[in-house]
């Protein structure tokens, strides 16, 4: 089979794998899940490039979905992100892996796709990880490109790691991927590209007023969890562990679930071998020794000393928070799971007599992943499912954005977490500080179980210690909203003497009395100038792919000459 023919099929399985958890949500509405909460026009506010009193955690996704929501709507915009994370995930793994068997790649592409990692990110709705998940062979691609010195791999590089680089976790993945992956010899390279692609979230975050130290609760809270019988370092062996249980498919659950993982990962191992021939043995050290660290970091405060350490860690090292929810790393370990398995299983296959022989292992080992993990496919068997906002959000967005009273929301019950009839009564984050044109506050300390994680953000412990609504406007809150139909309660106190502006079934707003207090606010020039240094590295790369190979060639020989 001819290559152009090969990318179309592998295209073809990677669109049908895609289809086969996304098609019932493809309709018009929102996909609202834990953490995942789009609206149909996000604004770009202050928190949105980081600006804000909170910890800039979704930074700069916020802004680049807020563009993107200023063109398209919203619902589109996220229903494109779904389906492209599963598309090029198993596209990349399948073309990353070096072989010349077809079956092979299509083994890669469903191991790596279809694993309880993409799942239970998807159910928790951490979509910014799921694009990082998708970028991770690509990168590896782009950065073995440089290791061998290829023309245009940098620039390569960089278009690879700049989708993985919307929060501060993906821009982790990213970056240890490219370093590790383009050897020392490029470590100049590819450490001035961490840095440049990092620097609209570092940035920041380094001129965070209220510190970037987190609450050590969070470190059992967060901790990996057992998702069977078996121990939770086995759970993250196979891409799992979690600490949310709700949002664990129900297949990771069953007896044989432990089994599998350690037949797949013995099996996995076995073609680590004939990677390491066919890529050269610094590279395949380089790809195992970085799965073998996330599997490490995952499951570090399960591991004796490990919680200890990770709790001083977070009181007493700033930016130790990333090691929260520590699960994540585990994304390193399923690129060598994915190409050591279809790789074994290709060796498997050439000491058969038959092809039929080799052809029935071939499609069996590419459809084990979906016969152990069913329930991810069909939106996880009804999890995930399409739906509406009332027209109450429309209506608050419209009296806000007419009016230009000063001040920012205070999203009330005082909660992190929603739960709507409207949305059949899921778990999912506030969306007002994203479905509303001004700055929201909203709750961020989290509830994990019987644990009580203190939030980041500084103002929120103002408006928790207001008692009226003047207090609140003391505090620089010029709107009240009332969301309706969720669990917690509204102090009563916070709305008397408050203005009525909007009543609906779902959503009440007021006016705070008197005139909001006028917030500090930082200088936006550092900002303005991180995001201008990593879109200029963006648009030099393409600019530098779009240009032919021999104007480049002769305008490094022409410099070579004057010099």
């Amino acid at each position: 089979m001819d290559a152009r023919r090969e990318r179309l099929v592998l295209a073809a399985v990677s669109a049908g794998l895609a289809l086969l958890v996304f098609l019932p949500v493809l309709g018009r509405g929102f996909v609202l899940s834990y953490d995942m909460v789009f609206a149909q026009r996000q604004s770009l506010i202050p928190d949105a490039v980081g600006l804000g009193s909170a910890l800039p955690r979704s930074v700069p996704a916020d802004a680049v979905i807020a563009l993107a929501t200023a063109v398209v709507p919203g619902d589109i915009v996220q229903k494109t992100i779904l389906l492209l994370s599963l598309f090029v995930a198993a596209y990349g793994a399948a073309r990353l892996v070096p072989t010349e068997q077809l079956g092979t790649r299509i083994v890669a592409g469903t191991g790596y796709a279809w694993t309880a990692y993409f799942a239970e990110r998807l159910f928790i709705g951490h979509w910014p990880l799921l694009l990082t998940y998708a970028c991770l062979p690509w990168i590896v691609r782009a950065a073995l490109s440089l290791r061998r010195n290829e023309p245009r791999a940098l620039a390569r590089l960089i278009l690879a790691c700049a989708p993985a680089m919307l929060t501060p976790p993906g821009g982790v993945l990213a970056a240890l991927t490219a370093i590790a992956l383009a050897g020392p010899r490029k470590l100049g390279h590819t450490l001035g590209l961490a840095v440049v692609l990092n620097l609209p979230w570092l940035v920041p975050t380094l001129l965070h007023e209220g510190g970037t130290l987190s609450d050590p609760a969070g470190v059992a809270a967060f901790s990996a969890r057992a998702e069977s019988w078996g121990s939770a370092i086995l759970s993250v062996l196979g891409l799992g562990g979690i600490w949310n249980g709700d949002v664990v498919p129900g297949s990771r659950g069953a007896p044989m679930a432990p089994v599998l993982i350690l037949v797949t990962v013995a099996v996995a191992l076995a073609g680590l071998r004939p990677l390491a021939r066919k890529w050269g043995t610094p590279p395949a050290r380089a790809l195992l020794v970085l799965g073998v660290l996330g599997v490490v970091l995952a499951a570090l405060a399960t591991l004796p000393f490990g919680e200890p350490v990770l709790s001083w860690a977070m009181a007493h090292v700033p930016g130790a928070g990333l090691l929260r929810d520590a699960q994540k790393w585990v994304a390193w370990w399923a690129l060598p799971v994915a190409l050591g398995f279809a790789l074994a299983v290709e060796a498997a296959a050439a000491r058969l007599r038959t092809g039929a022989a080799r052809g029935t292992l071939v499609a069996a080992a590419a459809l084990f992943p979906l016969l152990t993990m069913p329930d991810l496919a069909w939106g996880g068997w009804g999890r995930l499912e399409a739906v509406r906002y009332p027209d109450d959000w429309n209506a608050v967005h419209r009296v806000l954005a007419e009016d230009d009273r000063p001040g920012d929301v205070v999203a009330l019950p005082l909660s992190t977490f929603r739960s709507f009839a409207w949305n059949d009564h899921r778990t999912q984050l506030d969306p007002a500080p994203r479905a509303l044109p001004e700055t929201v506050l909203a709750d961020d300390t989290l509830r994990v179980g019987g644990e009580e994680i203190s939030g980041e953000d500084s103002r929120m412990d103002r408006v928790r210690a207001a008692k009226s609504p003047e207090d609140l406007s003391a505090a620089g809150i010029g709107w009240i909203l009332v969301e309706h139909g969720t669990p917690g309660r509204v102090d009563p106190r916070l709305l008397t003497g408050a203005e009525p502006v909007w009543s609906g079934d779902w959503l009440t707003l007021y006016r705070t009395p008197g005139e909001p207090a006028v917030t500090g606010t930082r200088s936006s020039a550092p900002v303005v100038l991180a995001n201008g240094v990593a879109l200029g590295s963006i648009a030099a790369a393409l600019l530098c792919l779009k240009l032919p190979v021999r104007t480049l060639s002769r305008r490094r020989n022409s410099l070579s000459r004057k010099e």
